[in-house]
């Protein structure tokens, strides 16, 4: 299983876009790309340029490798409907994605190593896959001996209902519990990236 273990803010500088999860980003206090002399123009892009750097700005929100993004671009095409919307379903239905939108995790990158750390269970059974495609139905929590730890005590006293999808249910907050009552569709999608940019990156 393959994680990014670069500077966490690398891409948010490089695009002068907060791309991350963290309260803490540097580019809240400064919008703008890195240089010893502050802000400067952007440079102007070619069309590739520009698919390019929404793929990348869309990998890099959903922490996944090129090989993986791929993936997920030629299942995207082969369902019916609109292939851009189809592709942000499936990186949304990520289980590390899904127990950062629950708020179980601050961060996709500390959803992501929950999971893998083996504190997450899907249908009562531990899951260490963060790749996992959630379903109609999976019931995803936290392992009840995990919440003893500081950490989990932290985020349950932190967890706000509203800011939680409504494709999701967060069935008891006490024990970090939630279900998927469906899938994601286009008004649940609020990304920060052009995925018609992206599938024309791909189609070249």
């Amino acid at each position: 299983m393959g994680r990014y273990l670069g500077p966490k803010h690398k891409l948010c500088r490089k695009f002068g876009e907060k791309l991350c999860d963290s309260p803490k980003c540097p580019v809240i206090k400064r919008p703008y790309r890195p240089g010893q002399h502050g802000p400067k123009r952007p440079p102007r892009l070619s069309e590739y340029g520009l698919q390019l750097r929404e793929k990348q700005k869309a990998s890099g929100i959903y922490r996944v490798f090129e090989k993986q993004f791929r993936n997920y671009y030629n299942k995207a095409k082969r369902r019916s409907g609109d292939t851009g919307e189809n592709l942000v379903q499936l990186l949304e239905i990520r289980l590390d994605n899904v127990i950062y939108r629950f708020g179980f995790a601050k961060t996709r990158d500390s959803s992501r190593q929950f999971i893998s750390h083996g504190h997450v269970t899907v249908n009562a059974k531990k899951l260490d896959i963060p790749s996992y495609q959630v379903k109609i139905g999976d019931v995803i929590a936290i392992k009840t001996p995990s919440l003893d730890k500081i950490l989990f005590k932290e985020i349950v006293k932190s967890i706000n209902k509203k800011d939680i999808p409504s494709w999701l249910s967060l069935e008891d907050e006490k024990i970090l519990k939630g279900k998927v009552v469906s899938l994601p569709v286009k008004e649940h999608l609020q990304q920060g990236f052009d995925t018609s940019l992206i599938i024309e990156f791909y189609s070249r």
